[in-house]
């Protein structure tokens, strides 16, 4: 981001939501209210582009709206809130840590399955040239 702000459009494309999505992110308290320039327009800074970037990945790995909107309240608290957030970072490590646990014993039950389809596969194939 080389500009000092940019507006709630380029914020847009830059992070893949519509406007309307950053718009409810700040009315829900993710994002926290937007500055504003002479016409009344939003303008974001580059920390808020970092915030936005930090909350997407935790809604990427799968943490809820209303947890993302705690950790983002008690970010505003400031550093008195640091051990809850420590606290809310790790016990999500922990859950994604198990889903990818679980996501990777699934994909390898899938890779057993396929392995058989293309046994039988060849195998009937086999029979079909004799």
């Amino acid at each position: 981001m080389t500009k000092q702000f940019i507006s709630i459009g380029e914020l847009a494309v830059l992070t893949g939501l519509s406007a309307y999505t950053l718009r409810f992110y700040e009315k829900a308290g993710v994002l926290q209210a937007a500055k504003r320039a002479d016409n009344g327009h939003r303008r974001y800074n580059s920390q808020d582009v970092l915030w936005l970037e930090f909350v997407l990945r935790l809604k990427q790995t799968g943490m809820p709206l209303a947890d993302i909107r705690e950790y983002a309240q008690l970010r505003a608290d400031g550093e008195m809130s640091l051990q809850q957030r420590l606290t809310m970072l790790e016990l999500h490590r922990q859950r994604l840590a198990t889903t990818m646990s679980e996501l990777a014993a699934n994909a390898s039950a899938l890779d057993d399955k396929i392995t058989v389809y293309q046994k039988m596969i060849r195998k009937s194939g086999k029979k079909k040239k004799v």
